[in-house]
């Protein structure tokens, strides 16, 4: 048992219909604290199943889920795990609440019956890091669905999680709206320490992610960095899942014989590299 850590052992979790729907079967996997891990896969995967079980929002059919060394059968540990662990669901309108922004971010400090100087030091705390201080005194119904993402997540912020599980966070977001927000997940995981599970169906979203996980009918399907992951072209092609654009510049360039750094993640870096061998 790993004490900083999220681990799953031999995860299984099925839901009874008119027929009996296994969503993961067997999972085993390891978390560490300070991680980013992308969790990839279609429609249907197990992918949002997978966040829930994380949470503790369901419980798995079969096998293991431990927290920190707690388990999640034990009901003692339920409350200490939900504050480890930190929910951001795909739509922000499913978790917003208040009628002001900083009451939102509030509300989950005050229900830990903090006192109300550390309630304050906290959201001040996250609406810094997030950006949000010209928007404390406002409506978060009245926001764009970008800020609507960054106050749902400044509010689970306020609550110091450990791990934040983030289920499709993007998919209603701009262009625009999406890019700032996962430059904000960066800035946490690297200067805060959060470990950050992002869940997706668009690889691009994960070029940031140390390790990645891809899922397919509820099993492990590939799993490494995502250099690892990335070069496995038909396997990903085999379930509807293709490169980023940067990695499939990236492996056409190593079939051409170069030699492309592990750490290069964008357009700009590869470009640069490219134009050292001329």
């Amino acid at each position: 048992m790993v004490v900083n850590a999220i681990e799953l052992i031999n995860v299984t979790k099925k839901f009874k219909s008119v027929d009996e729907i296994t969503a993961l079967k067997d999972i085993t996997l390891t978390i560490r604290q300070g991680e980013f891990i992308g969790i990839l896969g279609m429609n249907g995967s197990g992918k949002s199943t997978l966040a829930r079980l994380l949470n503790g929002l369901v419980k798995p059919t079969a096998g293991k889920i431990y927290i920190n060394g707690m388990d999640f059968d034990e009901p003692k540990n339920l409350m200490k795990i939900r504050q480890l662990v930190g929910m951001i669901f795909q739509n922000p309108d499913d978790q917003l609440v208040c009628p002001v922004v900083k009451e939102e971010i509030a509300f989950g400090p005050e229900n830990l019956g903090l006192p109300a100087s550390e309630v304050n030091n906290r959201v001040t705390w996250a609406l810094q890091i997030m950006n949000l201080e010209k928007l404390r005194q406002h409506a978060p119904h009245l926001l764009s669905g970008g800020q609507k993402q960054k106050v749902a997540l400044a509010s689970v912020l306020a609550m110091l999680p450990k791990y934040l599980i983030l289920d499709e966070p993007t998919s209603m977001l701009d262009p625009l709206s999406r890019h700032e927000l996962l430059e904000y997940l960066r800035k946490i995981n690297s200067q805060n320490g959060i470990t950050v599970v992002l869940i997706s169906h668009n690889p691009e979203d994960l070029l940031y992610a140390d390790r990645l996980i891809i899922l397919d009918h509820g099993s492990v399907y590939l799993h490494g960095t995502p250099r690892e992951v990335y070069t496995e072209v038909d396997k990903l092609a085999a379930i509807g899942l293709k490169p980023p654009g940067i990695y499939q510049m990236i492996n056409q360039f190593e079939e051409d014989g170069y030699e492309i750094d592990d750490s290069i993640k964008t357009i700009e870096e590869l470009v640069e590299t490219y134009v050292k061998y001329y």
